[in-house]
């Protein structure tokens, strides 16, 4: 038996079961998401949809295989029917939202109504989401004092490697990406060296990468410059803006090679900071040794912390993704 038709089998067992339970019981509806960290996201995204007439249950694709990803969740949906409604697909969007159906794969995450992406690239972007991550620096340092501007640092990045952005997904639209992959992307928007103190020098590495790229990219492909500044317009209505390029990147990425080293330096600064307040308000050294055992214990891991974050709530995006949700229980009540 295919695994489309078991899981086709399984919406139709999932409908007749919740159809059979009694008018007060609650609505139970699967959510299929890639990956053990997809989890806890979702289940952020649909608890608040949850109420006295339906509940939904966030797992992975098989519990019988160790299979995961993102086509092992939209196998079922790349032919045929969506599978119901009350099984539906929670998935990274990563290009397929940018380039806007021009593969089999895309058109589905974008049209299925039982199909729900993240707009930004990954759950790894909502994350790193810039005005939530003073926040994350306080709940790793205790320490609330704001010695750093992420909103400006990740607005400045973002205009830097937008125009860059713009000829990924061009590229992979029309089919070019092997000239100019994620991956040469992700090496060219590494700021390398940061300094919290001084972080502009992070940025013109990064400015001065993405200018010998373009230029690059202008040699291939002299003809492409209509298509390019047409590309650059209706990334805007998508709401790609220059100034939130980071949130559409690859989000391992930006999670492990650039928020992560940012946030972990901003922290430890933090954590000397109050160190040293320690040191000179304490009355002597016992107390001082007591004082700083207690904070110490109570500091937390950044990447641990950057993954329980939730200010990405209020970002644009993560509404839209709501919306989608709202629309969908609407129309399947």
């Amino acid at each position: 038996m295919s695994n489309r038709l078991k899981d086709n089998i399984n919406s139709r067992y999932f409908e007749a079961a919740n159809a059979l339970k009694s008018k007060q019981s609650r609505r139970r509806i699967v959510a299929y998401v890639e990956a053990y960290d997809d989890i806890y996201f979702w289940r952020t995204v649909l608890s608040e949809f949850e109420d006295e007439h339906r509940y939904f249950e966030v797992m992975l694709p098989s519990k019988a295989s160790l299979t995961r990803g993102k086509k092992s969740v939209l196998m079922n949906f790349l032919e045929g029917e969506p599978l119901g409604r009350d099984m539906i697909a929670c998935v990274d969007a990563d290009y397929d939202y940018l380039i806007q159906g021009r593969t089999a794969q895309s058109k589905k995450v974008l049209e299925s109504p039982y199909v729900f992406h993240t707009y930004v690239y990954a759950i790894e972007n909502f994350q790193c989401y810039a005005p939530s991550l003073h926040n994350v620096c306080v709940s790793v340092t205790l320490n609330d004092h704001r010695i750093f501007d992420f909103r400006d640092y990740f607005a400045s990045f973002s205009e830097a490697i937008f125009p860059l952005l713009v000829w990924s997904v061009l590229l992979y639209r029309n089919g070019n990406y092997p000239k100019f992959s994620i991956s040469d992307f992700n090496r060219i928007a590494d700021p390398g060296g940061f300094n919290v103190q001084d972080p502009e020098p992070s940025l013109a590495n990064v400015r001065r990468k993405v200018g010998v790229k373009i230029r690059d990219l202008q040699r291939l492909f002299p003809d492409a410059k209509a298509e390019y500044l047409a590309l650059k317009n209706e990334m805007k209505t998508l709401g790609i803006t220059p100034q939130t390029t980071y949130l559409y990147i690859q989000g391992h990425h930006l999670f492990d090679a650039i928020v992560a080293p940012v946030l972990t330096k901003v922290c430890n600064l933090l954590r000397q900071e109050r160190q040293n307040e320690i040191s000179r308000a304490r009355a002597h050294m016992t107390q001082k040794r007591n004082e700083l055992s207690c904070y110490e214990n109570s500091l937390q891991d950044v990447k641990t912390m950057l993954k329980k974050n939730t200010g990405y709530m209020a970002s644009e995006p993560f509404r839209r993704l709501q919306d989608d949700v709202r629309r969908y229980l609407d129309q399947s009540a």
